[in-house]
């Protein structure tokens, strides 16, 4: 009935009711008004995902992509509520005001974050384990060209070695130290969900975020793939609200950052002929035959003038290395409605590398979706689609190296003689053999072209309130194909190549399904409990095919018609593929968040192993003590935070030959009755007890906060156990085989993590905060086979420069002691060893008159004690400033590089230091007598080699300035930022060679050994940000 009444009163009396209304709610429109605004962080940098709440009602909003927001009040009086996810709750009365710009800080309960982990989300309070957390404006503040780049000197315990500045090329990434001598260590990598990812390939700009899992409670998840830690990548996505824009583009200028001082033309001249004068002394009866004659150089007019003197005088190093530019743009849109977002990015990248004629492009597009299509239902998706070309300037060794021959290179030569032929030091009798470094950077390179393809889609029930179903599907696809070409030219040290083209082609894909339920209850008020149980099934294949061919008539066609090369053909293809099966499990239990337990198991199956062991489980537990939340010390004014937690768990590392477990034949050819017959013989013998190396890890934690977390301290100590690991085991030699992998190695890592963030300024105009971390790795052998006999893993180069012993750190280099060159006084010593004043000086170790393998000490270690970063960031009104300084400390570097330009003289150009060569006036020398190389001289990897490898380096210094909001507002613009940026400004060192932190050889014990690898430059970005 009343309804009834109202209805009537609505039809008869509308305009009176209406009339009514307006007057009753005249005043509270008089007073609504907008206000907008925009909300940074400590460093002024937009939050997006703010929450802005009028205190009191219903009514509010979220910032978007620029921190950018707008809101109707009711009143002057009206009070928003600013709230964010780790940063302190603020609450602001809008008075007159119609702009309202607000710099969040870091909240006292920053434990309250949410982080990513294995199949899904948690509160980094509620975490058991060891996770680090990098959002993007700190890994992105600086330009990089992958993700590993970004990430070095961000996380503690995960060392970042960016062993080459080649274009296109990534970091070496190593996750609490080096577990395994024969497996894969690089970590896993998950992006969005997609496990296993090739993560170079991702462009960098679109990530939101990246958790970093060291421990084994929270990489057990991903059981047989999760032993050297995984990183887990979250791509930017849509946001609520109209189409957001977004620019990041940047121009850099890369340059020579250190020189290496090489022989110019005189100083070369001058080392010559005294190498060839001292022959008389090492090989009295040669010089006698006149075995060793130098050049005259009346016989070379094309070189020296009528004085004798050189006509050139080239400075290889600045003709290879020249400034280059580079720049990168990228395109992001995001937006959405309540129920749907979505974002798009384009990238494009045009990098020119330090070194002549080496490039590398990039362009990519990404696109995600995610859809509310009904209360209980949720779907979505990304696509991220990349192409890549490299021009890939050859490192072959020997006078094909380009490094090695910037520094080889004779400086009497041109680089092309006035006739427009190419010069070479061939063109200088008695000398090595080998092109002049600018020829072959032009003429003999590999152009590696890549298209990837990622992405998944992914449909979330919410079954009940407290229940969840999640099936996700995802791919990783990804062709590769390298054509390379080395002109005829081009010679080696002793041959002419006469043109040498190959094809090489991969296609590799990778599949998955994950399926699993999410049960998030809450108990009471004090309890909690979240359990999640799936399963999961991974398919990876990939297929090779290649043909080479060499003698070119000429180098018209290069690859483009292989069936020019007259010369042996060489064909080669193969087919393999691995699949996985895994069923996992986690309980979390939370009790009053101060209690906090974890269980997590997962079970897999690999076809990768023996048949006696497909499948093997991997479990770890976890437990931690929010003691800050116990009463006694929850509103201390001190200490904000104090949580103790520690984890034990296993994990598993399947990266090994697909088919090492079982017996392998191959095919070939031989001739039989003068013609060539096909042939298959024995390549391997199989093992069915083959399988995972295991991790088991131990670790404990400590996080500290104080003065309402304006100072945070994490401390975490770890040991890590590596059994079961994968070696080659030596067989007799009448299997025709000369050894089998066997799971018969432990070694063990050990260390602690630090890491300390404070706010030491935070006022209205001015904010400086620092990040400090460090951390400190101990390795050690425990078993190498049944015997624990040395192992000699290499690279061989002039004697093994590692070894493999228990009881000693993996990485470690081995080689003689030089204690200097035998001197006048020493003479009837030096004899007893077949030498005379001028020679190298080895110890003898074991005083039996000889220096031979038994004179072999360790020398030092690869890989370092302590690694760490210190950045420092300030804030003056619209200006913020970042310098953050790398140190790597208790290292070696092994200068291979010392064998032929400093052990060796007048077969090539030296460096410099030959200057300071032994003589009998300076006898304090370590550098032997120079003499032609042909009349005896040493060489071998010693204590001279292996030098101190530590460093501290200027990382990366930014200028930057974002334009005042009253002024980009006026441009309809939300936010436009100007930076100008320093990487690798400066290098502190006592290392001889252009960078200690190298590597020439691959594999997993080569860090640091310097055999002409490609420099790092000193770069320079200018930059700008703009988001509308």
């Amino acid at each position: 009935m009343k309804h009834l009444y109202v209805n009537i009163i609505k039809q008869k009396k509308f305009a009176f009711l209406s009339l009514l209304l307006l007057l009753f709610f005249m005043p509270a429109w008089a007073q609504e008004k907008t206000v907008t605004g925009r909300t940074t962080d400590a460093s002024l940098n937009p939050l997006a995902n703010v929450s802005v709440q009028v205190k009191g009602s219903n009514s509010g909003t979220v910032t978007d992509a620029a921190g950018q927001y707008s809101i109707t009040v009711p009143s002057s009086s009206s009070i928003l509520v600013f709230s964010y996810t780790g940063m302190q709750t603020q609450e602001i009365q809008v008075n007159d005001r119609t702009t309202i710009d607000v710099q969040m800080t870091v909240a006292a309960d920053s434990l309250g974050e949410v982080v990513v982990i294995g199949y899904g989300t948690a509160k980094k309070s509620d975490l058991t384990g060891a996770v680090a957390t990098v959002k993007a404006e700190k890994l992105l503040d600086r330009p990089v060209t992958d993700v590993s780049q970004a990430l070095q000197g961000r996380v503690a315990g995960v060392d970042v070695s960016i062993n080459t500045s080649a274009p296109g090329e990534p970091a070496k990434v190593r996750i609490r130290g080096n577990s395994s001598i024969n497996s894969s260590l690089e970590p896993l990598y998950v992006v969005d969900g997609v496990i296993g990812v090739d993560a170079t390939s991702l462009n960098p700009n679109d990530i939101a975020s990246l958790e970093v899992l060291k421990d084994a409670s929270s990489t057990a998840i991903y059981g047989a793939r999760g032993a050297n830690g995984v990183i887990i990548i979250t791509t930017k996505r849509g946001i609520k609200g109209r189409t957001r824009i977004s620019y990041d583009g940047y121009v850099s200028q890369n340059s020579l950052q250190r020189h290496l001082e090489a022989l110019d033309a005189n100083e070369f001249m001058q080392v010559y002929k005294l190498a060839y004068a001292n022959t008389a002394k090492y090989d009295s009866i040669g010089y006698a035959e006149g075995k060793y004659v130098p050049v005259d150089p009346a016989s070379l007019p094309n070189l020296f003038d009528a004085n004798g003197n050189p006509l050139y005088n080239t400075n290889w190093e600045s003709e290879v290395y020249k400034t280059s530019y580079s720049q990168s743009h990228q395109l992001t849109l995001q937006g959405g409605s309540d129920k749907s977002v979505y974002s798009a990015s384009l990238g494009v990248l045009d990098q020119n590398g330090l070194m002549i004629e080496s490039w590398f492009n990039r362009y990519s597009a990404r696109f995600t979706m995610d859809n509310d299509v009904k209360k209980w239902l949720k779907i979505g998706g990304s696509l991220s689609l990349v192409q890549s070309k490299e021009r890939m300037v050859s490192d072959a060794n020997g006078g094909l190296n380009v490094s090695r021959m910037v520094i080889e290179a004779l400086p009497i030569l041109p680089v092309k003689y006035p006739d427009g032929t190419w010069a070479g030091n061939s063109d200088f009798p008695g000398m090595e053999g080998g092109s002049n470094p600018v020829n072959i950077a032009k003429n003999r390179y590999t152009l590696i072209n890549k298209q990837h393809s990622l992405g998944n889609v992914y449909a979330l029930f919410h079954i009940t309130r407290d229940l969840d179903f999640r099936s996700d599907f995802g791919f990783d696809l990804n062709s590769q194909k390298n054509n390379f070409y080395s002109g005829r030219e081009l010679s080696s040290l002793s041959a002419n190549q006469r043109g040498v083209a190959s094809i090489n082609n991969w296609q590799r894909a990778y599949w998955q399904s994950e399926n699993y339920l999410t049960w998030n209850k809450q108990i009471n008020s004090n309890q909690r409990l979240t359990a999640l149980v799936g399963l999961s099934w991974q398919k990876y294949s990939e297929e090779y095919s290649g043909a080479s061919t060499s003698d070119f008539i000429d180098d018209y066609w290069a690859w483009h018609n292989l069936g020019a090369g007259t010369g042996q053909p060489g064909v080669g293809s193969s087919d393999y593929q691995w699949t996985m099966n895994s069923y996992f499990a986690r309980l979390t239990y939370n009790i009053g968040g101060k209690y906090l337990f974890t269980a997590t198991g997962r079970y897999d199956g690999s076809s990768k192993f023996g048949e006696n062991n497909k499948y093997a489980f991997f479990p770890s537990v976890g437990a931690a003590w929010n003691i800050s939340e116990e009463n006694f010390l929850k509103d201390n004014p001190t200490i904000s935070l104090l949580k103790v937690r520690a984890s034990y768990g296993s994990t598993g590392n399947q990266e090994i030959g697909t088919y090492n477990s079982i017996q392998l034949l191959a095919s070939g050819t031989t001739i039989f009755d003068g013609t060539r017959q096909p042939t298959v013989y024995r390549a391997s013998f199989g093992n069915p007890d083959l399988k995972w190396e295991r991790n088991n890890q131990f670790d404990a934690g400590l996080e500290l906060g104080l003065f309402k977390n304006r100072i945070n301290l994490t401390v975490d100590y770890y040991r890590k156990v590596t059994k079961d690991m994968l070696l080659a085991a030596p067989i007799a030699w009448t299997s025709g085989l000369e050894s089998v992998f066997q799971n018969i190695g432990s070694v063990e890592n050990k260390g602690f993590e630090f890491s300390l963030n404070t706010v030491n300024v935070n006022t209205k105009d001015f904010g400086w905060t620092t990040s400090i971390i460090a951390s400190t790795n101990k390795s050690k052998i425990l078993q190498l086979g049944k015997n624990n006999d040395d192992i000699y893993p290499g690279p061989w180069f002039l004697g093994q420069t590692n070894i493999l012993r228990v009881g000693w750190p993996i990485g470690t280099f081995w080689g003689y002691e030089r204690e200097g060159v035998w001197g006048t006084k020493d003479a009837a010593e030096a004899a007893k060893y077949n030498l005379q004043p001028g020679d190298l000086k080895w110890k003898d170790q074991n005083n039996d008159g000889k220096i031979d393998d038994a004179d072999n000490v360790r020398l030092g270690q690869a890989f370092p004690k302590w690694t760490g970063d210190i950045v420092n960031t300030l804030n003056y009104k619209n200006f913020d400033f970042t310098f953050d300084i790398r140190f790597v400390l208790g290292v070696n570097t092994v200068a291979n590089f010392k064998h032929s330009t400093q052990d060796r003289q007048a077969i090539a150009n030296s460096l410099a230091s030959v200057l300071d060569a032994w003589t009998p006036e300076n006898q304090d020398s370590k550098i032997a007598e120079v003499r032609y190389y042909g009349a005896f001289y040493q060489t071998h990897i010693d204590s001279w080699w292996v030098e101190n490898g530590a460093f501290v380096r200027g990382q990366n210094f930014v200028l930057g300035y974002t334009l005042p909001s009253a002024l980009t507002d006026r441009w309809k613009i939300d936010r436009l930022r100007f930076y100008a940026s320093a990487q690798n400004l400066f290098l502190i060192t006592k290392y001889s060679g252009y960078d200690p932190e190298v590597t020439t050889f691959g594999g997993n014990l080569t860090q640091n050994q310097d055999f002409f690898p490609y420099p790092h430059p000193r770069v320079i970005n200018l930059g700008v940000n703009l988001s509308f």
